[in-house]
């Protein structure tokens, strides 16, 4: 395993580095509310980083959704690559390439995903769907949604042929309700296809958890080394210096098992485990460190306006979506139990 990014990959994640630092402000951020930040994707997408993602792969996503995890920048870039770029990209026609793939890399089009398949989506004989996804992130952003039927089949549903909800989350990621009724929906991949988006998108948002993750730990820092009690700064003490360094080895798990799922995505190999190891990591380590992110905040940590607030309500956030950690590591342990080889999920 090498996880050391390329040449393309390190200068996609150092540009966004750069464009989140400048336009993921904390006023920035609180002025968008419960909403997206268009003048930051604009920015985005001008720059040309949706559409690298075919190049760099899924690691170079995870790369790039760390920076914006680090800020916490209210964009559905995670929401769009891997649902909409990545997916389309490896299980779409080649007439469904074509098609969507061009307004898909510019951002003119925004993709989002109504995941995991729980049933509550029914496919019919004639193509149309009918039933309601309670919530789906960056929604009311999205001009098409990848929907997971019940059956575990994949269908792009315009947004304009079904209704949307607003819902508020515990994070800002304009959200809503998704009702479908008789809606029709357009086929994307065969078997497996199912199985490798989902992969992808665990993988994808364990390395935006390491983000959001990391961006709580280094205000941690921060704020211990500047805050003074009887005369010392906060960080000498050696119970800050335990708690930071437990929330330090939880990011680092988060990342390192993150990097691997999407490095043996991009090489071809079976990633299934890996990517549920990863989202178990996300899940249940990204609760630590963003409880402890604020715990070594003290009091200022108590500040819903604080920018360390927002990372908690990220991480918590994201502890949730597309499975909790006990639900995934079912998951895991039913995988691993059957003892079969890991579905690949063929592209095409």
């Amino acid at each position: 395993m090498d996880f050391t990014p390329t040449e393309e990959q390190a200068a996609a994640r150092d540009l966004a580095a750069e464009i989140f630092a400048d336009l993921a402000a904390p006023e920035r951020l609180a002025a968008a509310g419960t909403g997206s930040d268009a003048e930051l994707w604009k920015a985005l997408c001008a720059a040309g980083l949706p559409g690298a993602v075919e190049d760099i792969g899924l690691l170079g996503l995870v790369l790039l959704l760390e920076e914006q995890g680090r800020v916490t920048a209210q964009v559905p870039f995670a929401a769009s690559c891997v649902y909409g770029v990545l997916a389309v990209a490896a299980h779409g026609t080649a007439e469904q390439r074509d098609r969507l793939l061009p307004a898909l890399r510019q951002g003119s089009a925004v993709a989002t995903g109504a995941f995991p398949a729980r049933g509550g989506v029914t496919a019919s004989a004639d193509g149309t769907l009918s039933g309601t996804v309670a919530w789906v992130p960056w929604l009311r952003d999205a001009t098409v949604v990848l929907v997971a039927a019940a059956d575990r089949t994949l269908w792009l549903v315009r947004v304009g042929d079904a209704r949307v909800e607003p819902v508020e989350l515990t994070a800002p990621w304009a959200a809503g309700r998704f009702v479908l009724d008789r809606t029709p929906g357009e086929r994307l991949g065969g078997p497996g296809a199912y199985d490798d988006v989902r992969a992808g998108a665990l993988t994808a948002f364990a390395g935006l958890q390491a983000g959001v993750c990391a961006g709580s730990l280094a205000r941690a820092v921060a704020h211990t080394n500047e805050r003074e009690q009887f005369g010392r700064p906060l960080a000498a003490k050696q119970g800050v210096q335990l708690r930071a360094a437990d929330a330090y080895m939880d990011t680092e798990a988060i990342r390192v098992t993150a990097y691997e799922a999407a490095w043996r995505r991009d090489t071809g190999l079976p990633y299934d485990t890996h990517a549920l190891t990863a989202a178990w990591w996300a899940s249940e380590a990204g609760k630590r460190v963003v409880h402890a992110g604020q715990h070594l905040h003290g009091g200022t940590g108590a500040d819903l306006d604080h920018p360390v607030h927002r990372h908690f309500l990220w991480g918590r956030q994201l502890d949730a979506y597309l499975g909790c950690g006990s639900e995934v590591l079912e998951e895991l342990g039913e995988l691993i139990a059957q003892g079969e080889p890991e579905r690949r999920g063929e592209r095409g």
